[in-house]
Protein backbone atom coordinates (compact mmCIF):
# COMPACT_ATOMS: atom_id res chain seq x y z
CA UNK A 1 0.00 0.00 0.00
CA UNK A 2 1.06 3.99 -0.70
CA UNK A 3 1.52 5.21 3.15
CA UNK A 4 0.37 8.62 3.44
CA UNK A 5 -0.74 9.44 -0.30
CA UNK A 6 -1.07 12.40 -1.73
CA UNK A 7 -1.82 13.62 -5.40
CA UNK A 8 1.59 15.84 -4.88
CA UNK A 9 4.97 14.03 -5.03
CA UNK A 10 6.70 14.12 -1.96
CA UNK A 11 10.01 15.43 -1.77
CA UNK A 12 11.32 11.97 -0.09
CA UNK A 13 9.24 8.70 -0.97
CA UNK A 14 10.93 5.41 0.74
CA UNK A 15 9.21 2.48 -0.71
CA UNK A 16 9.20 -1.24 0.62
CA UNK A 17 13.16 -0.54 1.73
CA UNK A 18 15.01 -3.30 3.34
CA UNK A 19 18.33 -3.19 4.78
CA UNK A 20 20.62 -6.28 5.21
CA UNK A 21 24.11 -5.40 6.93
CA UNK A 22 26.70 -8.20 6.99
CA UNK A 23 29.88 -8.64 8.70
CA UNK A 24 33.05 -10.95 8.70
CA UNK A 25 30.64 -12.71 11.83
CA UNK A 26 27.03 -12.07 11.03
CA UNK A 27 24.19 -10.65 9.22
CA UNK A 28 21.54 -8.77 10.32
CA UNK A 29 18.25 -6.90 8.85
CA UNK A 30 17.78 -4.11 10.77
CA UNK A 31 15.35 -2.69 8.12
CA UNK A 32 12.57 -4.86 6.70
CA UNK A 33 10.14 -3.63 4.34
CA UNK A 34 9.61 0.15 5.32
CA UNK A 35 7.60 2.64 3.22
CA UNK A 36 6.89 6.54 4.22
CA UNK A 37 6.58 9.86 2.57
CA UNK A 38 7.77 13.08 3.46
CA UNK A 39 6.41 16.27 1.82
CA UNK A 40 8.14 19.54 2.16
CA UNK A 41 7.89 21.50 4.88
CA UNK A 42 6.69 18.88 6.91
CA UNK A 43 8.52 17.70 10.10
CA UNK A 44 8.68 13.43 10.66
CA UNK A 45 10.04 12.13 13.91
CA UNK A 46 11.28 8.41 13.94
CA UNK A 47 11.12 6.95 17.29
CA UNK A 48 11.44 3.68 19.02
CA UNK A 49 13.67 1.47 21.21
CA UNK A 50 17.44 1.54 20.40
CA UNK A 51 18.22 -1.18 18.16
CA UNK A 52 14.83 -0.62 15.77
CA UNK A 53 16.44 0.54 12.98
CA UNK A 54 15.64 4.18 13.18
CA UNK A 55 19.17 5.38 12.40
CA UNK A 56 20.15 2.95 9.69
CA UNK A 57 16.75 3.62 7.71
CA UNK A 58 18.58 7.26 6.98
CA UNK A 59 21.76 6.53 6.90
CA UNK A 60 22.40 3.20 4.46
CA UNK A 61 20.78 4.79 1.23
CA UNK A 62 22.84 8.09 1.64
CA UNK A 63 25.98 5.62 2.24
CA UNK A 64 26.49 7.12 5.88
CA UNK A 65 27.10 3.58 7.45
CA UNK A 66 30.32 3.19 9.25
CA UNK A 67 33.71 0.86 7.67
CA UNK A 68 33.38 -2.39 8.24
CA UNK A 69 29.57 -2.62 7.48
CA UNK A 70 28.54 -4.36 4.12
CA UNK A 71 25.30 -3.01 3.42
CA UNK A 72 22.83 -4.76 1.31
CA UNK A 73 19.81 -2.51 -0.22
CA UNK A 74 16.38 -3.45 -1.11
CA UNK A 75 13.74 -0.95 -2.29
CA UNK A 76 13.09 2.32 -3.58
CA UNK A 77 14.20 5.66 -2.07
CA UNK A 78 13.17 8.73 -4.08
CA UNK A 79 14.52 12.28 -3.30
CA UNK A 80 12.53 14.68 -5.78
CA UNK A 81 11.81 12.12 -8.08
CA UNK A 82 15.19 10.75 -7.94
CA UNK A 83 15.92 6.96 -6.97
CA UNK A 84 19.13 7.54 -4.70
CA UNK A 85 19.48 3.87 -4.38
CA UNK A 86 20.59 3.96 -7.46
CA UNK A 87 22.00 7.01 -8.41
CA UNK A 88 25.93 7.10 -9.35
CA UNK A 89 28.08 8.26 -6.20
CA UNK A 90 28.64 11.67 -7.45
CA UNK A 91 25.54 12.50 -7.90
CA UNK A 92 25.32 11.32 -4.05
CA UNK A 93 28.02 13.36 -3.36
CA UNK A 94 26.39 16.53 -4.15
CA UNK A 95 23.40 15.31 -2.80
CA UNK A 96 24.67 14.68 0.43
CA UNK A 97 25.35 17.97 2.46
CA UNK A 98 23.61 20.04 -0.16
CA UNK A 99 20.32 19.34 -0.63
CA UNK A 100 20.00 17.02 1.97
CA UNK A 101 21.81 17.99 5.27
CA UNK A 102 22.93 15.95 7.99
CA UNK A 103 22.65 16.48 11.96
CA UNK A 104 24.87 13.90 13.46
CA UNK A 105 24.60 12.18 16.85
CA UNK A 106 27.44 13.22 18.23
CA UNK A 107 29.09 16.49 16.98
CA UNK A 108 31.96 15.72 18.41
CA UNK A 109 33.44 12.71 16.40
CA UNK A 110 31.53 14.09 13.44
CA UNK A 111 33.70 17.14 13.34
CA UNK A 112 37.44 17.40 12.21
CA UNK A 113 39.34 17.68 15.46
CA UNK A 114 42.20 19.46 14.00
CA UNK A 115 40.51 22.13 11.32
CA UNK A 116 38.95 25.05 12.86
CA UNK A 117 35.28 25.33 12.13
CA UNK A 118 34.74 28.12 10.58
CA UNK A 119 37.03 25.85 7.69
CA UNK A 120 35.09 23.04 7.76
CA UNK A 121 31.20 25.35 7.76
CA UNK A 122 33.02 27.29 4.68
CA UNK A 123 33.75 24.15 2.41
CA UNK A 124 30.28 23.07 2.52
CA UNK A 125 29.33 26.57 0.82
CA UNK A 126 31.99 26.05 -1.29
CA UNK A 127 31.40 22.99 -2.68
CA UNK A 128 27.30 22.90 -2.92
CA UNK A 129 26.54 26.60 -3.85
CA UNK A 130 29.98 27.71 -5.89
CA UNK A 131 31.15 30.43 -3.11
CA UNK A 132 34.74 31.81 -3.17
CA UNK A 133 36.78 31.57 -0.01
CA UNK A 134 35.96 35.27 0.81
CA UNK A 135 32.09 34.72 0.72
CA UNK A 136 32.14 31.08 2.37
CA UNK A 137 33.95 32.45 5.35
CA UNK A 138 31.90 35.55 5.48
CA UNK A 139 27.96 33.15 5.46
CA UNK A 140 29.88 30.69 7.80
CA UNK A 141 30.14 33.41 10.09
CA UNK A 142 26.31 34.39 9.03
CA UNK A 143 25.61 31.07 9.69
CA UNK A 144 26.94 30.70 13.44
CA UNK A 145 24.71 33.54 14.69
CA UNK A 146 21.84 31.99 12.99
CA UNK A 147 22.13 29.07 15.32
CA UNK A 148 22.75 31.16 18.32
CA UNK A 149 26.27 30.76 18.82
CA UNK A 150 27.79 33.87 21.05
CA UNK A 151 30.56 35.82 19.50
CA UNK A 152 30.35 34.40 15.88
CA UNK A 153 33.38 36.05 14.46
CA UNK A 154 35.72 34.37 17.09
CA UNK A 155 34.23 31.03 17.07
CA UNK A 156 34.89 30.46 13.45
CA UNK A 157 39.10 30.34 14.66
CA UNK A 158 37.88 27.75 17.29
CA UNK A 159 38.35 23.88 17.23
CA UNK A 160 35.94 21.75 18.06
CA UNK A 161 37.49 20.76 21.75
CA UNK A 162 37.31 24.36 22.82
CA UNK A 163 33.57 24.39 22.65
CA UNK A 164 30.89 22.63 24.79
CA UNK A 165 28.79 19.83 23.91
CA UNK A 166 25.85 22.19 23.04
CA UNK A 167 28.23 24.66 21.06
CA UNK A 168 29.51 21.72 19.26
CA UNK A 169 25.83 20.74 18.27
CA UNK A 170 25.34 23.67 16.60
CA UNK A 171 28.23 23.91 14.89
CA UNK A 172 26.79 20.76 13.22
CA UNK A 173 23.31 21.86 12.64
CA UNK A 174 25.19 25.17 10.84
CA UNK A 175 27.17 22.68 8.64
CA UNK A 176 24.24 20.88 7.88
CA UNK A 177 22.35 23.67 6.78
CA UNK A 178 25.20 25.76 5.20
CA UNK A 179 24.15 23.78 1.61
CA UNK A 180 20.59 25.32 1.90
CA UNK A 181 19.10 21.48 1.60
CA UNK A 182 15.43 20.94 1.13
CA UNK A 183 15.51 18.24 3.70
CA UNK A 184 16.92 17.63 6.94
CA UNK A 185 18.01 14.53 9.11
CA UNK A 186 18.19 14.73 12.23
CA UNK A 187 19.77 11.93 14.50
CA UNK A 188 19.30 11.95 18.01
CA UNK A 189 19.89 15.33 17.75
CA UNK A 190 19.62 16.52 21.51
CA UNK A 191 21.50 13.12 23.13
CA UNK A 192 24.06 13.69 25.83
CA UNK A 193 23.32 17.03 26.46
CA UNK A 194 21.48 18.33 29.52
CA UNK A 195 17.81 19.43 29.66
CA UNK A 196 17.71 22.93 29.30
CA UNK A 197 21.12 22.81 26.05
CA UNK A 198 17.91 19.94 25.05
CA UNK A 199 15.10 22.55 24.87
CA UNK A 200 17.55 25.14 22.92
CA UNK A 201 18.10 22.87 20.24
CA UNK A 202 14.86 21.95 19.42
CA UNK A 203 13.57 25.32 19.74
CA UNK A 204 16.19 25.88 17.01
CA UNK A 205 15.20 23.59 14.62
CA UNK A 206 11.72 24.37 14.88
CA UNK A 207 13.04 28.49 14.13
CA UNK A 208 15.13 27.19 11.18
CA UNK A 209 12.66 24.60 10.16
CA UNK A 210 10.07 27.83 10.00
CA UNK A 211 12.83 30.03 8.39
CA UNK A 212 14.12 27.91 5.92
CA UNK A 213 11.13 25.77 5.09
CA UNK A 214 12.94 22.71 5.15
CA UNK A 215 11.24 19.39 5.46
CA UNK A 216 13.17 17.63 8.55
CA UNK A 217 13.33 13.55 9.67
CA UNK A 218 14.10 13.61 13.16
CA UNK A 219 15.54 10.59 14.87
CA UNK A 220 15.04 10.31 18.45
CA UNK A 221 13.51 8.20 20.98
CA UNK A 222 12.22 11.41 23.24
CA UNK A 223 8.83 12.10 23.16
CA UNK A 224 9.25 15.60 24.32
CA UNK A 225 10.86 16.10 20.74
CA UNK A 226 8.35 14.71 19.00
CA UNK A 227 5.55 16.57 20.38
CA UNK A 228 7.39 19.85 20.18
CA UNK A 229 8.54 19.50 16.49
CA UNK A 230 6.99 16.99 14.66
CA UNK A 231 3.61 16.95 11.71
CA UNK A 232 3.89 13.22 11.63
CA UNK A 233 5.49 10.43 13.41
CA UNK A 234 6.58 6.77 12.59
CA UNK A 235 7.10 3.91 15.27
CA UNK A 236 9.26 1.38 14.65
CA UNK A 237 9.82 -1.65 16.06
CA UNK A 238 12.42 -4.69 15.10
CA UNK A 239 13.10 -3.15 12.14
CA UNK A 240 9.34 -2.40 10.55
CA UNK A 241 6.59 0.41 11.03
CA UNK A 242 4.27 -0.47 13.60
CA UNK A 243 2.34 2.87 13.33
CA UNK A 244 2.77 5.80 11.46
CA UNK A 245 0.23 8.54 11.21
CA UNK A 246 -0.02 12.38 12.13
CA UNK A 247 2.09 13.19 15.47
CA UNK A 248 -1.74 14.35 17.50
CA UNK A 249 -3.40 11.30 16.47
CA UNK A 250 -0.62 9.09 17.16
CA UNK A 251 0.72 10.51 20.71
CA UNK A 252 -3.44 11.36 21.91
CA UNK A 253 -4.88 7.61 20.52
CA UNK A 254 -2.45 5.30 20.05
CA UNK A 255 -3.30 2.22 18.52
CA UNK A 256 -0.45 0.06 18.15
CA UNK A 257 0.57 -1.78 21.99
CA UNK A 258 4.31 -1.02 21.00
CA UNK A 259 3.03 2.66 20.82
CA UNK A 260 0.95 2.23 23.57
CA UNK A 261 3.98 0.73 25.59
CA UNK A 262 6.36 3.62 24.88
CA UNK A 263 4.15 6.10 25.70
CA UNK A 264 3.34 4.61 29.23
CA UNK A 265 6.58 4.66 29.86
CA UNK A 266 7.35 8.10 29.59
CA UNK A 267 7.30 9.35 33.59
CA UNK A 268 4.49 11.73 33.89
CA UNK A 269 4.97 15.11 35.83
CA UNK A 270 1.57 14.22 38.24
CA UNK A 271 3.30 10.89 39.35
CA UNK A 272 3.49 10.40 43.07
CA UNK A 273 6.69 10.58 44.48
CA UNK A 274 7.89 6.84 44.80
CA UNK A 275 5.28 5.37 42.12
CA UNK A 276 6.22 2.43 40.65
CA UNK A 277 8.12 3.15 36.93
CA UNK A 278 6.25 1.23 34.28
CA UNK A 279 8.62 0.16 31.83
CA UNK A 280 8.20 -2.61 28.33
CA UNK A 281 8.75 -6.24 29.60
CA UNK A 282 11.03 -7.76 27.94
CA UNK A 283 13.77 -7.53 25.30
CA UNK A 284 13.80 -6.19 21.30
CA UNK A 285 14.43 -9.44 19.85
CA UNK A 286 17.60 -10.62 18.11
CA UNK A 287 18.09 -9.39 14.83
CA UNK A 288 20.18 -11.61 13.32
CA UNK A 289 17.74 -14.60 13.41
CA UNK A 290 14.39 -14.92 10.95
CA UNK A 291 11.55 -13.42 12.69
CA UNK A 292 8.24 -14.85 12.03
CA UNK A 293 4.75 -12.76 12.46
CA UNK A 294 4.91 -9.97 14.39
CA UNK A 295 8.08 -8.96 15.98
CA UNK A 296 6.50 -7.86 19.44
CA UNK A 297 4.19 -10.96 19.94
CA UNK A 298 6.65 -12.45 22.78
CA UNK A 299 6.07 -8.65 24.58
CA UNK A 300 2.77 -8.18 24.04
CA UNK A 301 -0.03 -8.57 26.41
CA UNK A 302 -2.33 -8.40 23.63
CA UNK A 303 -1.21 -11.00 21.55
CA UNK A 304 -3.27 -14.26 20.20
CA UNK A 305 -1.52 -17.29 18.87
CA UNK A 306 -2.57 -16.18 14.94
CA UNK A 307 0.27 -13.14 16.10
CA UNK A 308 3.27 -15.14 15.78
CA UNK A 309 2.45 -16.61 12.07
CA UNK A 310 2.12 -13.49 9.85
CA UNK A 311 3.95 -10.16 9.53
CA UNK A 312 0.82 -7.61 10.01
CA UNK A 313 0.98 -5.06 7.48
CA UNK A 314 -0.21 -1.80 8.24
CA UNK A 315 -3.69 -0.95 8.26
CA UNK A 316 -6.13 2.57 8.63
CA UNK A 317 -7.84 2.69 12.08
CA UNK A 318 -11.07 3.18 12.00
CA UNK A 319 -12.47 6.44 12.91
CA UNK A 320 -8.60 8.43 12.30
CA UNK A 321 -7.61 10.28 9.17
CA UNK A 322 -6.77 8.13 6.23
CA UNK A 323 -3.14 8.55 7.56
CA UNK A 324 -2.95 7.11 10.15
CA UNK A 325 -1.86 3.37 10.08
CA UNK A 326 -1.00 0.65 12.51
CA UNK A 327 0.42 -2.75 12.10
CA UNK A 328 -1.91 -4.47 14.47
CA UNK A 329 -4.74 -6.46 13.46
CA UNK A 330 -6.29 -7.41 16.22
CA UNK A 331 -6.22 -3.83 17.83
CA UNK A 332 -7.86 -2.85 14.56
CA UNK A 333 -10.49 -5.69 14.26
CA UNK A 334 -11.28 -4.48 17.89
CA UNK A 335 -11.81 -1.10 16.61
CA UNK A 336 -13.53 -1.74 13.75
CA UNK A 337 -16.04 -3.84 15.67
CA UNK A 338 -16.34 -0.90 18.25
CA UNK A 339 -17.29 2.00 15.14
CA UNK A 340 -19.91 -0.67 13.89
CA UNK A 341 -21.88 -1.09 16.67
CA UNK A 342 -22.04 2.97 17.31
Amino acid sequence: MSIGSSPTPALLEVSNLSVTLHTARTSVKPVDGVSYRVDEGEVLAIVGESGSGKTILNMAPLSLLPTGLDAEIEGTVKFNGLDILRAPEQQLRKLRGGEIGVIFQDPLSSLNPVRRIGRQIAEVSELHLGMTAAQADKRAAELLALVGLPDPLSRLQQYPHELSGGMRQRVGIAMSIAGEPKLLIADEPTTALDVTVQAQIVELLKDLQRRLQMAIVIITHDFGVVSGMATKVAVMYAGRLSELGPVDEVLMTPVHPYTKGLLGSVPSLNAEIGSKFIGLPGQPPDLSRLIRGCAFTPRCASALQSCGATQPQLLSVPGESSTHVAACPVVINKLTRVMEDV
